[in-house]
């Protein structure tokens, strides 16, 4: 059985737990003020107001809808791709597969204005105009990667026997795909489109590059930060877009977590 943690270990663990989250609960706090202009802190007071009024702007609710098509369409994209190439990948062996992979994983590597550059680039040189189109292209882009690390992954944990016994018992390659490998990556399908969907409705980087005078909802926080007199009603689409965002990663994690505890993962001697 694993020792009781020492007291040093809990502390250092709770100061970096506030170090990471003391951020947001500002965030929510000040969602809450009664002032429309400064931070003060303590606020001045607590109010719903701002939930009201943010609720009634319909340039935010255009930009979330935006932001939730496009990533809903990168993460379909990212899933049919992700799988295949994660398939690929690991079925067969051919020269040059350990650069292959580098490749695959270049796009979430690399810093974001790196990509936006690149892709902004190639669209000028195929005579492309940022439209909804070229936000989705790149945002799929490291889409793609996250998909295909979690596939590529339950692959390895997964028997090509089954699939092989599958296919001499007479079964078609599409009944295989059905009953056989499927069922055996489906959660690392859902937490991988999961976390694809909440890094795509994130973007701000690759966005800016590709979107031109379209508003994705980060963009539109960007342009309110520079609106002193917007700061409560900022604060509250935060709180609505943490929302949003926070409960696809932590299903996400939660089903990743569940799959490793059946495979044996979380057993020990």
């Amino acid at each position: 059985m694993p020792g009781k943690p020492s007291l040093g270990l809990r502390l250092a663990f709770y100061l970096g737990m506030l170090f990471l989250h003391f951020p947001i609960v500002i965030i929510v706090l000040y969602a809450l003020t009664t002032e429309d202009r400064t931070y003060q802190f303590p606020p001045p007071g607590l109010t719903l107001r701002w939930f009201g009024e943010a609720f009634q702007r319909q340039d935010m609710w255009a930009a979330l809808w935006l932001s939730l098509q496009v990533a809903a369409m990168a993460t379909g994209i990212a899933l049919v791709l992700g799988t295949m190439v994660a398939a690929a990948m690991y079925r067969f062996q051919f020269l040059g597969k350990d650069f292959i992979t580098v490749l695959l994983i270049l796009p979430i590597a690399l810093p974001g204005i790196l990509t936006g550059i690149a892709l902004l680039t190639t669209f000028k040189r195929l005579a492309l105009e940022p439209s909804f189109w070229t936000i989705v292209i790149g945002h799929a882009t490291f889409c793609i990667v996250t998909v295909y690390n979690n596939v590529v992954a339950r692959f390895r944990r997964t028997g090509f026997s089954q699939i092989e016994a599958s296919m001499d018992l007479g079964a078609d390659w599409w009944t295989t795909w059905r009953m056989v490998v499927l069922p055996s990556i489906a959660t690392a399908l859902l937490a991988g489109g999961m976390l694809s969907f909440a890094l795509s409705f994130d973007e701000v980087i690759v966005t800016t590059f590709t979107a031109a005078d379209q508003k994705t909802l980060p963009i539109w926080f960007l342009n309110e930060l520079f609106r002193p007199r917007e700061r409560p009603i900022t604060n509250v689409v935060a709180v609505f877009v943490m929302l949003i965002t926070f409960l696809p990663i932590v299903l996400a994690q939660w089903l990743t977590r569940d799959t490793d505890d059946l495979h044996g993962g979380g057993k020990t001697g």
